[in-house]
């Protein structure tokens, strides 16, 4: 199946997306993309939400350009985010809409790079060791102001890894915000167990302080 429709301690990581952002009280609507033959099993999982469901694209970019068709024009800010980030916070949330509505046309929430990173070359001897302390992991969700983003699309049709590459190639500013490590990607299922662990231990300590 679908990423999105894993199940995460019994709940779909798509609808823990939706309600974390949801969650934030600085997003009124949330519209999903999903691959065209999981509209419906989508929306059937999304009850009672402000959530609309669409058909993606063939990629990232165009599933995107989807989304924003979808989102109304009165839209000032717009967020993008990916469902197998489930567990990102509330705050990372509210700091990047703050962001964005105090002027940064494109903001990203980041992390420092811990591990040491080495360039190799395609035989996979090490040519240099790269300086981390200028780098960062990018998180999402990311947020832009909604015509800049729209307008980015509309000028770069070729794919993206992420969105904030669309505005940065329009020479626009991108601006970063602290991320969290509850922000991480579910990719794998080392991953998917990580992030049961967290929650199973999350749901002890709000029993204890209940009980305290």
């Amino acid at each position: 199946m679908p990423k999105a429709f894993v199940g995460l301690a019994g709940v779909p990581m798509l609808v823990r997306a939706v309600d974390g952002l949801l969650a934030s009280d600085v997003v009124g609507h949330v519209v999903v993309v999903v691959p065209a033959d999981q509209v419906d099993a989508a929306a059937a999982i999304l009850p009672g939400r402000p959530a609309t469901v669409v058909a993606g694209g063939a990629d990232r970019t165009a599933s995107v350009a989807a989304g924003l068709a979808a989102t109304g024009t009165d839209a000032e800010v717009v967020l993008v985010h990916d469902a197998a980030r489930p567990l990102t916070p509330p705050d990372v949330v509210r700091r990047v809409v703050g962001a964005v509505r105090a002027g940064a046309p494109a903001v990203i929430p980041v992390l420092p790079v811990a591990d040491t990173v080495k360039r190799v070359d395609g035989a996979g001897t090490v040519v240099s060791t790269v300086d981390r302390s200028e780098l960062r992991a990018v998180q999402t969700p990311q947020g832009f102001r909604a015509a800049d983003l729209r307008r980015a699309h509309a000028g770069t049709p070729d794919p993206r890894t992420d969105d904030a590459g669309l505005v940065e190639s329009l020479g626009d500013p991108v601006t970063t915000v602290a991320g969290d490590p509850l922000a991480f990607k579910i990719t794998t299922a080392w991953d998917l167990r990580i992030a049961e662990l967290l929650l199973a231990g999350a749901g002890r300590v709000t029993e204890h302080e209940e009980h305290a």
